[in-house]
């Protein structure tokens, strides 16, 4: 299901929940992208985020009872797209990110490829 979109782009995935983390990297991978680097904690994940060549970011909204916007932050300084994965919906998301794009979970892998390619559109637009 590889797609020209998705070819040579890479992936930052923060997500706390090992099995979940593992299913959006598997999902990620069937649509042609690399992942570049994985986190489970936000210390983790902004250290990788400043020090990691990748292409866009999915971030888990609460990462062990942490609000995900310290990751948000550094990412969005590098001037990168990155898409919120919660089961919380939009309320959940930090005030200042509420523009973002929304991965409802669960969610398919149909609907993952979309917002994935809307994200990188909107930054190259």
């Amino acid at each position: 299901m590889t797609t020209a979109t998705s070819q040579q782009r890479s992936a930052l995935v923060v997500e706390d929940e090992v099995m979940i983390r593992m299913m959006v990297v598997d999902m990620l991978e069937q649509l042609g992208y690399r992942i570049a680097a994985e986190a489970g904690d936000i210390d983790d994940a902004v250290r990788l985020a400043k020090c990691t060549d990748f292409d866009f970011a999915i971030l888990d909204v609460n990462v062990n009872g942490r609000l995900i916007s310290p990751v948000a932050e550094a990412i969005e300084g590098l001037n990168r797209p990155f898409v919120f994965a919660t089961g919380y919906g939009v309320q959940g998301l930090p005030e200042k990110f509420r523009d973002r794009p929304l991965l409802q979970k669960p969610f398919q892998m149909e609907t993952l490829s979309r917002v994935i390619q809307g994200a990188l559109g909107a930054t190259a637009a």
